[in-house]
């Protein structure tokens, strides 16, 4: 690549001062709204009951790209244009879903085998839950548009990540990857919640092969970028560091809070984390360190990639107490686990069973208040101190907490309000013998399921095609109107990777 280029490149991605909060809100809310008017579809329209996949592209991904390109200067236009259609089909009656055959009985199971004392802990699997895989598969696709869109003209510099302070779409989607990670991460605690006093080093040597493959991709890249001579933008991470090595080391540094969330809301542990990283940044002259100090060294040339590490640690953390609300049954479920872990109890209560069904209103309304209070604090913070992604300070956190359970309680207010509904027959057992309940549970987008299912392998893919696109062409100098049809078809192969492995977990990480 021409040094010229390069330069000119480096330049066009760096010194950007960010946008509002407010901006890269109604952004947020097109995610929404296009979720709003695919329930609104399938559950008011019999012919989209089962959509085609371009028919899913149209109304999950396209609305995306527009968000960030064509209507990024006026994103709340395109969710009124979402919203209106979405309206007038609900003044439509409801379809009445039909309801498949009741599953087999699983007659060798002694009546009561689930209520087994010996047992330390219910082995039964979590549900999906419609309202995280949207909401893991919407900011995915969020984050695949914008490596591509961002070296385009037509991607406001507003929405690229921001050089020192500010806010923005792309230090937004940073966070959330690690919000999200953190929130899936509680589901082997919530299987086997013993799992928090087993020895570290047990639990070390796991995690490191779990996340040995995320660390070997980001050195390849590593290799890939300096050896190609790409255009990188260095003070997002450092000169050999990169978002790739921050995801493999956050579940290791996790193992070592596991004693802690023994006795302490998690919360409450993500936040003193949080607190600490600001301490830091203030009192130990590590602000002035990242922000001043020459890159003259290993440690120095890498210093946005490791005095970040505990500001995201905070966010993995605090997205694993999202995770501990939402994932169960009911939404104090992982707190009696605690209480349990704690007064070393076994594992005995009924409620503590995950096949339980999902207290869905309490869930929302705890997930609402934890919401307000993310809120309230960010505005408390941002009083004193500017948001910062560059040194993953406090204000950073909070942004990232409240943006993030606001999409979760919206996506699962919208579930509430029309899911589309699944009816099944459950064997349940009770002192009395068996019965058979009625459940209804509901299930995500087929592209979004599919996204979700394979989300690092389609994001891998989108980086491989992102880089290939810059090489082939100066995107930077690339008109609109072809910058939109390069991006939509961009998005149609990515989202048609995802659609057609839809079936098949291609990579186990």
């Amino acid at each position: 690549m021409h040094n010229e280029y390069k330069t000119s490149k480096e330049a066009f991605v760096s010194g950007t001062t960010g946008s509002t909060v407010l901006h890269v809100n109604t952004i947020c809310l097109v995610a929404l709204s296009s979720i709003a008017l695919y329930s609104a579809l399938r559950s008011r329209l019999a012919v989209f009951q089962t959509m085609p996949f371009f028919i899913e592209w149209l109304v999950l991904a396209m609305p995306l790209l527009l968000s960030i390109t064509i209507y990024a200067e006026a994103p709340g236009v395109l969710s009124i244009l979402l919203l209106v259609p979405t309206a007038i089909l609900l003044l439509l009656p409801p379809i009445e879903s039909g309801t498949p055959l009741p599953t087999q009985l699983d007659e060798s199971k002694p009546e009561g085998a689930a209520a087994d004392g010996d047992r330390p802990h219910p082995r039964a699997s979590i549900p999906p839950l419609p309202a995280l895989t949207i909401y893991r598969a919407h900011m995915m696709l969020v984050t695949i548009l914008s490596i591509l869109a961002v070296d385009f003209q037509v991607f406001p510099r507003a929405l690229a990540k921001c050089e020192s302070y500010g806010v923005s779409l792309m230090d937004l989607g940073v966070g959330s990857f690690v919000f999200s990670q953190g929130v899936v991460s509680a589901i082997p605690l919530l299987k086997d919640p013993s799992r928090l006093q087993k020895p570290v080093s047990t639990k070390l040597l796991r995690t490191l092969k779990k996340v040995a493959p995320i660390a070997l991709l980001g050195l390849m890249r590593l290799m890939a970028v300096k050896g190609m001579d790409y255009p990188e933008h260095v003070t997002e991470y450092g000169v050999h560091w990169n978002f790739f090595l921050t995801l493999a080391l956050l579940p290791v540094f996790e193992v070592f809070t596991h004693h802690i969330i023994m006795y302490i809301p998690v919360a409450l542990l993500g936040l003193w984390i949080g607190v600490l990283q600001q301490c830091l940044l203030l009192f130990a002259g590590l602000q002035d360190f990242l922000l001043n100090a020459p890159r003259s060294n290993m440690i120095s040339a890498n210093k946005e990639g490791l005095i970040s590490l505990l500001g995201y640690l905070s966010i993995h953390i605090l997205g694993l107490s999202i995770g501990t609300i939402i994932l169960p049954p009911r939404p104090s479920f992982f707190r009696k686990q605690q209480a349990c872990l704690a007064d070393g109890r076994k594992y005995e209560d009924a409620s503590l069973d995950l096949s339980l069904p999902r207290q869905t209103t309490k869930t929302t309304a705890e997930v609402c208040a934890y919401t307000l209070v993310w809120w309230i604090l960010l505005a408390f913070i941002r009083l004193k101190l500017a948001v910062s992604r560059r040194m993953v300070n406090l204000p950073y956190i909070l942004w990232i907490l409240a943006v993030n359970t606001s999409c979760i309680l919206g996506y699962s207010l919208v579930d509430m309000f029309f899911p589309s509904r699944v009816s099944r027959l459950k064997d349940t057992s009770d002192p009395a013998g068996k019965r058979l309940v009625r459940e209804e549970s509901s299930h995500a987008p087929p592209l979004l399921e599919a996204i979700n299912r394979n989300s690092l392998v389609v994001f891998l893919v989108a980086n491989f095609a992102t880089g290939l696109i810059n090489i082939s062409l100066k995107t930077m100098y690339t008109s609109n109107g072809k910058a939109i049809l390069i991006l939509s078809g961009y998005a149609f192969g990515i989202c048609g990777f995802a659609w057609a492995f839809r079936n098949r977990r291609l990579w186990w990480v």
